[in-house]
């Protein structure tokens, strides 16, 4: 937590997401239906792949992760399994979170670009009730605080979409040892298409 970093979002003038099942759901990591394909591997969600990163020297714990049914779950399973978290977690793990999104607007480009595009010019904001990294938590009843990276890194996305600047072909982060079911994590080069 570095308060130094917080911002303040008017739940009013912003894109506010929380669970998958209302509005704005699918700009979350732990919406279904955008499956990821990495290592001629299939991934449930972009939650999915960011947990199973943590664990590069243990296969047997990524693919208890990547076989649940559901992100939170794979969540779950990654939690319990925090003591065997790559030592270098929390210097990679944005770019890692960073990449598996460019993965999920790559891979789903005419729905996610869509929805990402929808949010116009606004803040998108990961609600949550505890997290002030990834999202914001509520102060009072309209206003949301956090460094809100989640919601950052999407609006970040959507501006490369609105300027056309490429996304496709971009390059797998330059990480040690990222690797999946115990192979480097392979080039992702896919063609993205205008929404």
């Amino acid at each position: 937590m570095n308060p130094e970093k917080f911002r303040k979002y008017h739940i009013d003038t912003s894109i506010v997401f929380w669970k998958t099942t209302e509005k704005w759901g699918e700009l979350s990591n732990m919406a279904s239906g955008f499956p990821l394909f990495i290592n001629d591997s299939f991934i449930p969600s972009s939650e999915a792949l960011y947990q199973a990163c943590r664990f590069p020297d243990y296969p047997e714990i990524q693919k208890m992760v990547i076989g649940q049914t559901n992100a939170m779950y794979a969540k779950r399973v990654a939690q319990q399994n925090e003591s065997y978290t790559r030592k270098d977690w929390y210097q990679y793990r944005v770019l890692i979170m960073k990449w598996c999104l460019r993965l999920k607007i790559l891979q789903h480009w005419s729905v996610f670009s869509r929805i990402l595009l929808a949010t116009k010019d606004l803040p998108i904001v990961e609600f949550s009730k505890t997290d002030t990294f990834w999202g914001a938590c509520p102060m009072g009843k309209d206003i949301l605080i956090g460094e809100n990276v989640l919601g950052r890194l999407l609006m970040e996305i959507r501006e490369r979409i609105k300027s056309n600047s490429e996304l496709a072909g971009f390059k797998t982060p330059n990480i040690p040892n990222f690797k999946l079911f115990n192979a480097p994590i392979q080039e992702t080069i896919l063609k993205n298409n205008k929404p």
